[in-house]
């Protein structure tokens, strides 16, 4: 059997096929980002989950594409979170803006775009990435990920830049104070995704012209930082994966013509390009 996921900051969409290439079954797991989890935290949690451990003796490789796994000590965290599970494997990890290329392919070189809790962005020429700019991740950079318009939506609250109305609604939701925030912010495990969690309100109120700017200039903000320093993205489609991407399509492809960039494909999970793609290209 053979394991492929592609894994966020959030979560992992597990996908199981026999060896024929049928599917067995689809799971889930938390995300395993190596920034924000160690091998133990990550060996605990895939050993919790029972479809997995049913049939771990029969997976004979693993393909893994997540989010902060952009360096070979990254890939080992990870590696050594799986080996004690998946012993009968061979394990292969990489980034997932790798994972992105592949779902995102259609035979013609690209710019591919990541918008989910965290951001990301290359050039795809079918064969080989390239980055113009290093990711920042989420304290530095991700703009237009969840996380980040979550940083903006709290930053606006906190220093009562929030429309009075939108701010009565947001303290009757979470009735948040400031040391609770920088609790969880400074001191508590995966911040990012705590950051991103507050993305729904930015989502549930989208039609409000506040949020509905914040939402823009965020991917904005995406596009001058992530996108344009990529000569390529001129001249080839620029190609999103996603759940932010899927939800704010409309404001993307908005914001897009302002850089005369032209938007392509937009497919909010990866996992099922990306088994398909496996099939095509790189199971023998």
């Amino acid at each position: 059997m053979i394991a492929i996921a592609d894994s966020g900051s959030t979560k992992t969409d597990w996908v199981i096929l026999n060896d024929d290439l049928t599917e067995r079954f689809r799971t889930n797991t938390i995300g395993f980002n190596p920034y924000h989890i160690d091998s133990e935290s990550i060996h605990k949690d895939v050993s919790k989950n029972s479809e997995l451990a049913e049939i771990v003796d029969q997976i004979t490789h693993v393909y893994f594409y997540g989010a902060g796994c952009s360096a070979d000590f990254l890939h080992e965290i990870v590696k050594n979170g799986f080996r004690p599970f998946f012993k009968n494997a061979k394990l292969s990890v990489n980034h997932d803006l790798l994972a992105a290329c592949y779902a995102v392919y259609r035979g013609t070189p690209a710019m591919v775009c990541i918008l989910g809790t965290g951001s990301n962005a290359c050039y795809f020429d079918g064969k080989e990435i390239r980055e113009a700019t290093p990711s920042l991740a989420y304290v530095l950079g991700d703009e237009g990920s969840g996380n980040h318009m979550g940083k903006k939506l709290l930053h606006a609250y906190f220093s009562k830049k929030m429309p009075e109305h939108l701010s009565k609604i947001f303290d009757e939701t979470y009735h948040l104070t400031i040391s609770e925030l920088n609790v969880n912010v400074y001191q508590k495990p995966l911040a990012n995704a705590y950051l991103a969690s507050f993305s729904r309100f930015v989502h549930q109120h989208k039609d409000e012209p506040f949020i509905e700017n914040l939402i823009y200039t965020s991917m904005a903000a995406f596009f001058e930082n992530q996108v344009l320093p990529n000569p390529e993205a001129r001249f080839c489609e620029v190609n999103f994966i996603g759940s932010v991407a899927h939800y704010y399509e409309d404001i993307i492809r908005a914001v897009a013509p302002v850089y005369h960039l032209n938007v392509g494909h937009i497919v909010q999970k990866p996992i099922d390009n990306l088994v398909e793609y496996h099939k095509k290209y790189i199971i023998k």
